[in-house]
């Protein structure tokens, strides 16, 4: 008989929900709550056609349903107190990235995890993605070293905007989206990155004065590799800078071409930033007069899953690391070293000096 998972959902904004629509659709899940302090709960709820229980109160809830397990979707702020009660409260825990808003922060919910013996999966989706896994592995044939090219820019608008907005209220862009790609390079690389370096501009008056909404980090690796991240978000934002995934060595390129991912006004949608549609790996051998000798090949992979679907794919990975008691010592450090990374980018922005890791 198959194991049920009881899991409280906490937070039912865009990923929360996404997150609630795979619990609501896969087997071996039971919602026992939601829990959301405005109305995105009963939106939520709506939208599933349930009847599930609905919550201001996390503590209330977290007592009141005994949930075998939690999903934490909530601003980065909450992250830390909201998965030390869980784990004391006998939960393993999902929860978005980043993981915290800090290092030791990071590190202490791991190390309750690992000290109330208790699955923690952080939400790097990317890692769930064959295309990305696909491009990873491309990437690490290309001879060292490396150099990679990425961005996350968004002309946000409308809700996203104000979603955009609350997140600033605790950290910048290329730490909450940086956390990716600086996981993303260091698979490609495999070495130890060194010291990092960024630059970053405060383009509206909307947000904290001591953050900014465009930044672009610098990677430096022990193998002579190096990468570059950048993440813009605002109305100000040009569609022109939405979309560069590209990794090129001694041996030649990979890329991710995007087609309709990189469509006119779609910079902003969720949906579209896990878009591959097709790789195209260059290689650069070259004949006695220095022309190429191969052709660039496309890889078009038949399984692009959409996020809905990468988000199912995250939540039977959390099923499977309860049910078959996986160890996740390596998940949970690579998820505090990339924070530990893009935090450090974070403050060679603000100090505008080079930072050594």
């Amino acid at each position: 008989m198959q194991q049920v998972i009881k899991i409280l959902v906490v937070g039912c904004g865009n990923m929360g929900a996404s997150h609630a629509k795979a619990y609501h659709d896969l087997d071996g899940f039971q919602i026992v709550g939601l829990v959301a302090r405005g109305e995105s709960k009963s939106k939520l709820n709506e939208q599933l056609g349930g009847n599930y229980k609905l919550f201001e109160s996390y503590e209330d809830a977290l007592q009141e349903t005994k949930p075998d397990a939690v999903c934490i979707a909530t601003y980065p702020d909450t992250h830390k107190a909201y998965a030390i009660k869980a784990f004391q409260a006998g939960a393993h825990v999902f929860i978005e990235k980043p993981l915290a808003e800090d290092v030791i922060s990071a590190q202490e919910v791991v190390d309750a995890a690992v000290k109330y013996d208790k699955k923690l999966v952080v939400g790097y989706i990317l890692r769930y993605h064959p295309s990305w896994v696909k491009f990873i592995e491309i990437a690490k044939t290309m001879g060292k070293p490396l150099v990679m090219r990425m961005n996350l820019n968004q002309q946000s608008h409308g809700y996203m905007w104000d979603v955009h907005k609350n997140l600033m209220a605790s950290l910048s862009p290329i730490v909450d989206c940086g956390v990716h790609y600086i996981d993303v390079m260091c698979q490609m690389v495999g070495a130890k990155p060194l010291y990092v370096s960024a630059i970053g501009a405060r383009l509206t008056d909307e947000i904290p004065a001591w953050n900014y909404n465009y930044g672009q980090l610098q990677l430096h690796f022990e193998d002579g590799s190096v990468g570059w991240y950048e993440a813009g978000w605002g109305p100000m934002v040009s569609q022109n800078a939405f979309f560069v995934k590209d990794v090129f060595g001694p041996k030649g390129a990979v890329s991710i071409v995007a087609n309709k991912a990189s469509d006119e006004g779609k910079s902003d949608s969720v949906a579209s930033h896990t878009q591959t549609e097709s790789l195209r790996v260059h290689y650069a051998d070259l004949d006695s007069a220095n022309e190429f000798t191969k052709v660039d090949e496309w890889v078009n992979l038949s399984d692009e899953p959409d996020h809905q679907e990468l988000c199912n794919r995250e939540q039977l990975f959390f099923q499977q690391a309860i049910v078959d008691n996986l160890d996740l010592s390596d998940s949970m450090e690579d998820a505090v070293n990339s924070l530990r990374i893009a935090l450090a980018c974070d403050e060679a922005v603000k100090t505008r000096r080079m930072i050594k890791l």
